[in-house]
């Protein structure tokens, strides 16, 4: 075979290979999965609301969302009629392509359902070419039809008329410990663990101080000794510890963890030292609720938040335990924060579910100061009237359209580039670190060879933002997460045997 034939096949290949995909993706099919997946579990996670304030002659009164739907882009006229809207519309009128979401809610008195319906709870901005949008698998004819570019790759939205890119961070790896040697401050070695439950991202911080023993710090509890947090959790028993941190090896600073909390025999005379050291000061009981309550919701939220996943809890403590001391005995390697299998990319799909997440809650918070208003004028109101559908509208297009995102980001909405079809798909492709650019950082800005065939080696700004804005490489392809039962299922046909 000639070197003609080879680059004729090859360019044959590489043609192939985009008759059938696009460059944007996987940023398509991370928008198509929050719909699909990731917004119903956001209403999962709020499922059951109850007013603190309801009528007197009533014992218990909860509201309860179940399913929630988005529908296809559509308008609604001055005159009050619907109809669906194309893209081409929404540039030219100056309006935002949205979607109506819609969910379905009920009352529910002392256990007995009182009213139920469905309502349109606010519009979400729609992904062009995704499942959602109304060019979603028309012909390059069709789309000439409704006034679009056939070449175009979609991948954004358009709010007010604007067409507007999401652009994708990057960020270090949640529910995963890593461990890597400080420069400053008590502990020489440090371990940092970001857990992101359903509701929370709480990052936990592994230490050993000089006295020896092994500290960890989250939320508002700071440097507790780990075995009385492990004791806490319900494994008591100091031989059950050491066997689940490591059966074949003993560990001496292990020994000596041990042997300084030896007299705490319950998992009560834990939680009470660990509630009197983070300054819980009620009588005993109130302490060790209020303490038991903190270890369950904010403790590995990740793993779960409810009473009986304490047990594996204090398994996944052991585990990163072990890990902690074999590192900083020096008998594994550090983590490597840089090494991309540490950082996970957040797409479109990521971002607008933070979105989401944390503006229903605020429709939440409005609907029950609503209530509670009218109940305490003697009223007992209808929970349809009460929710305000433009609440959350307003917000998400306010988020869309200044590009301020939750947790304080800015600029991850970016009005897109149109100077010239390739500037277009390269702000499509664009990647920023969330790390400040007046900081040098200088291991983070360097090239690291994981990011081989996944980030472009050569395209990234001149000046403050080098090696923090990159763009993906044109053949790089952005994986979903898998579920953990589909994974465990396959891992089981391999012949995987559980406890």
């Amino acid at each position: 075979m000639d070197k003609n034939d080879k680059m004729y096949k090859s360019s044959l290949l590489v043609e192939k290979f985009f008759e059938g995909t696009s460059f944007v993706d996987s940023d398509i099919q991370s928008f198509n999965n929050f719909i699909d997946v990731e917004i119903q579990k956001i209403v999962d996670a709020n499922k059951v609301i109850e007013p603190t304030i309801i009528p007197h002659n009533v014992d218990e009164f909860k509201i309860k969302f179940d399913k929630i739907w988005v529908t296809k882009p559509e308008i609604t006229e001055a005159d009050g009629s619907k109809r669906k809207v194309f893209p081409i519309e929404a540039r030219l009128r100056k309006i935002s392509y949205a979607a109506p979401i819609f969910i379905e809610v009920s009352a529910h008195i002392n256990g007995v359902q009182r009213e139920s319906f469905t309502t349109q709870i606010g519009n979400l901005p729609i992904m062009l070419k995704s499942k959602y949008c109304h060019l979603h698998k028309l012909s390059p004819e069709e789309l000439v039809k409704h006034g679009e570019d056939p070449y175009d790759l979609g991948g954004y939205f358009i709010i007010n008329g604007t067409e507007k890119v999401l652009i994708s961070v990057e960020d270090l790896a949640a529910n995963k410990l890593l461990i890597g040697r400080e420069t400053t401050g008590v502990s020489e070695y440090s371990g940092r663990l970001f857990s992101e439950g359903a509701a929370f991202k709480i990052p936990h911080t592994f230490e050993k101080l000089k006295d020896g023993l092994f500290y960890l710090s989250f939320t508002r509890v700071k440097r507790i000794p780990i075995i009385m947090i492990i004791k806490a959790l319900g494994l008591t028993k100091d031989e059950d510890i050491m066997n689940f941190i490591s059966r074949d090896q003993q560990f001496d600073s292990l020994l000596v963890n041990l042997y300084e909390f030896v007299d705490i025999k319950t998992d009560e005379d834990a939680v009470d030292y660990i509630a009197k050291r983070t300054g819980i000061t009620q009588a005993k009981e109130i302490r060790i609720e209020r303490m038991r309550e903190i270890l369950d919701k904010y403790l590995l939220p990740h793993l779960g938040t409810s009473q009986r996943d304490r047990i594996p809890k204090a398994y996944n403590l052991c585990k990163f335990l072990r890990k902690f001391i074999l590192a900083s005995n020096g008998e594994i390697s550090l983590d490597d924060k840089d090494h991309y299998a540490n950082k996970r990319v957040k797409l479109s799909g990521d971002l607008l579910s933070d979105l989401v997440a944390v503006n229903l809650k605020v429709l939440i918070n409005d609907l029950l100061y609503n209530f509670q208003r009218i109940v305490k004028r003697g009223k007992f109101p209808s929970i349809k009237v009460i929710i305000r559908d433009k609440l959350l509208t307003q917000r998400i297009y306010s988020s869309m359209a200044t590009g301020v995102w939750v947790g304080g980001r800015k600029g991850i909405s970016q009005r897109i580039q149109r100077l010239n079809f390739l500037e277009t798909m390269s702000h499509l492709q664009r990647v920023v670190s969330p790390l400040s650019a007046t900081q040098e950082n200088f291991e983070a800005r360097e090239l690291h060879p994981t990011h081989a065939g996944r980030l472009c080696c050569m395209e990234t700004p001149e000046g403050t933002n080098i090696g923090l804005r990159k763009n993906l490489a044109l053949l790089s392809r952005v994986s979903l997460d898998t579920p953990d039962d589909e994974l465990l299922k396959n891992l089981k046909a391999l012949g995987l045997k559980t406890a």
